[in-house]
Parts: C-alpha cells; sequence; structure tokens
C-alpha cells in the first residue's frame, strides 16, 4: 500500500538500497543540516546538477534521494532513521511518480503519509512538498494521473500550518502539451535546465524560510 511503510525489496541482490539508507540516518546525525531533501530518483540526481552546487550546497543541505522509490519506500525511511537526531529547518519532499499501478488518490494518500510523519518527527520544520512532474514526451494517462494527483495535494495541504506544495510546472510544458527534451531528458528525469526551472522557485522559498527564521531567533534573543 502506498501510505504504509514498506522495505524496498532487494532485486539486484547488492543492498544498495539499505546501504544508502544507513547512510543517510549517519549523514543526518554527523552533519546536522538546515535543509534536507527527501524522495526518488528526482531528488538523488539534483545533487550533481549545477544547481545543487550554485543553490543548495552552500546551504549544507542532504540529499537523501534512492532512484526508483515510492511512497512506501521513502515513508519506511523517514520512519527507520532518516529523520531522527537533528532538527532541520525545512524538509523538501518529492516522491510518488514511480507508483505504477497506483490511481491518483492512494499516490495522493502516500504522499500525505509522509508529510504526517515528517511532521511528527520534526515539528519545527516548514515542509515544502513538490508536485509530481509531467512526464512523457505527449500528453498520456501517466501524465494526467501525476496532474489529478497534483489536484488532490492541493487540497489536502490546503490551511495545514508550515506546509506548502509547489507544483506549477507550467514552463516545462509547450503550449501544443509536449515536453522539450532540453528540459527532461528521457521525458522523465530533468535535464541541468530543467533543474533550474523547476528548483530555483524551491531555492527561493528555503532562502525566504531561513530568512525569516532568523529574523523570528534573532527578536526572541532580544
Amino acid at each position: 500500500m502506498s501510505a504504509e511503510p514498506t522495505l524496498s525489496e532487494d532485486i539486484q541482490g547488492d543492498s544498495r538500497w539499505m546501504s544508502m539508507h544507513r547512510r543517510f540516518v549517519s549523514e543526518a546525525k554527523e552533519r546536522e543540516p538546515d535543509v534536507v531533501f527527501i524522495g526518488d530518483s528526482l531528488i538523488y540526481h539534483l545533487q550533481h546538477s549545477e544547481t545543487w552546487r550554485r543553490c543548495f550546497a552552500p546551504l549544507h543541505a542532504l540529499n537523501f534521494g534512492i532512484g526508483g522509490d515510492q511512497t512506501q519506500h521513502v515513508l519506511w525511511r523517514i520512519t527507520n532513521g532518516e529523520m531522527d537526531s537533528f532538527c532541520p529547518k525545512v524538509v523538501v519532499l518529492l516522491v510518488g511518480t514511480n507508483n505504477f499501478g497506483y490511481p491518483p488518490e492512494q499516490i495522493a494518500d502516500g504522499i500525505m503519509a509522509n508529510v504526517s510523519a515528517i511532521r511528527r518527527l520534526q515539528p519545527q520544520a516548514f515542509i515544502i512538498v513538490m508536485g509530481l512532474l509531467p512526464r512523457g514526451e505527449k500528453p498520456n494517462a501517466l501524465r494526467e494521473r501525476n496532474a489529478a494527483t497534483n489536484r488532490l495535494l492541493s487540497e489536502r495541504l490546503s490551511g495545514l500550518a508550515r506546509t506548502q506544495l509547489l507544483a506549477d510546472y507550467s514552463e516545462l510544458v509547450s503550449a501544443d502539451g509536449t515536453l522539450s527534451h532540453q528540459d527532461m531528458t528521457d521525458y522523465l528525469h530533468l535535464s541541468p535546465q530543467g533543474y533550474k526551472k523547476v528548483f530555483e522557485p524551491v531555492y527561493d522559498l528555503i532562502l525566504d524560510l531561513l530568512n525569516e527564521k532568523e529574523c523570528l531567533d534573532g527578536a526572541a534573543a532580544e
């Protein structure tokens, strides 16, 4: 189920998923970051982009992305140590496009379960939920599933304190409904140009949140 914490199956037999999970738990304890990104391959590949080097690396952000993860896999990671032993100011979540065979309602359920788990473990953090990106060169059923999931997320996240949905990907979709390989190299994963378009608004929001936190901390100290 999309909303039940589930170990990722070690299909290839090299225990890479579990090894990465253990590394994330260790990194969180050692580095105590202010900003953490968690999710699937779209988050994982972000750390190899110019956008990460220019925007997020200076913030000493950590990247907890694993390729192929579905909502239930990220939920297992969150509830098994990746959100323990440190107090981030901002958590960015992007997961759900890999939930093949799930209807929008169940994908939204899974994402909301992740949001609830983060909130329970990190009550001080501001949670940025990224909507599912469009996929496929031309309009298709999976793209509509993702769009429907985003509409549900907009409804369910509305009014939640210290939580915001970012799901405006209109820059990626041409007037005729197609995606460009210049933005999404395989029509699923982002190119350097695509990462710039999608994650610069995330960076702007994070800066606003961190500056707001510094102002509040300063006022409290006076």
